[in-house]
């Protein structure tokens, strides 16, 4: 089981949390790393993480946790950080294996997967969430909310739900019963219906409630 760190807000200020990357600066660490997951909730498709490595003294204005920017100012970001220097990888774990070793373990796994592919070694990350990465020697901190404070996890976030979204683009395609780029596969009522509809496709997670529920009622039927 991965190990969890709570970092609690009563304990350290906002000002503070938001300041760790300088704090950590100064302790001589110079590669830090943030990571973040998209696609926990979703029905159908991958968990994506992404892990972004920005250089000491790069500014890029307006980043936030990608759940709180339009699409628009999402895609705009996300050449700006490309564009940066940063150093970005990502890390794609499918829904067959979501369904075989379940969604937080997958998320934990994209994220590893995502660190392990960075061009350069951190040497300190921050993880958004209550968890630290599994499998990871590198030290590390998880931060709770730290998408919206921290400008490598606020990044990664970034990253991770372009990402993500592109995938689901490209389902939209494969299965266009589906509005996968619409949804993005989240358990919309649109999207209830369609499986209802439609039945599951390929990339559908089996071990999600509603789509269980699809599956288990069709063995009966």
């Amino acid at each position: 089981m991965p190990n969890r760190i709570k970092i609690y807000r009563p304990k350290e200020t906002l000002a503070q949390l938001k300041d760790i990357e300088c704090t950590l600066f100064k302790k001589g660490y110079n590669n830090i790393a943030g990571t973040d997951e998209a696609g926990r909730g979703p029905l159908a498709g991958p968990v994506v993480a992404a892990a972004v490595i920005i250089p000491r003294g790069v500014t890029i204005p307006n980043l936030n946790d990608s759940k709180k920017l339009t699409k628009n100012q999402r895609e705009i970001l996300f050449e700006k950080i490309a564009a940066s220097g940063a150093i970005c990888s990502v890390g794609v774990i499918d829904n067959e294996t979501i369904d075989r070793i379940n969604i937080l373990r997958a998320s934990l796994l994209a994220m590893q997967k995502a660190i392990l592919s960075l061009e350069v070694k951190p040497d300190f990350i921050l993880v958004d969430g209550t968890f630290t990465v599994p499998n990871v020697t590198t030290p590390q901190m998880a931060i709770i909310g730290g998408d919206a404070i921290c400008d490598s996890i606020s990044a990664a976030s970034i990253i991770a739900k372009v990402t993500r979204d592109r995938i689901m683009d490209k389902y939209q395609e494969l299965y266009p019963d589906y509005t996968f780029a619409n949804h993005r596969g989240y358990p919309t009522k649109r999207h209830l219906d369609e499986l209802k509809n439609f039945g599951p496709t390929d990339i559908h997670r089996k071990t999600f409630r509603p789509v269980e529920k699809l599956l288990n009622k069709s063995l009966f039927e």
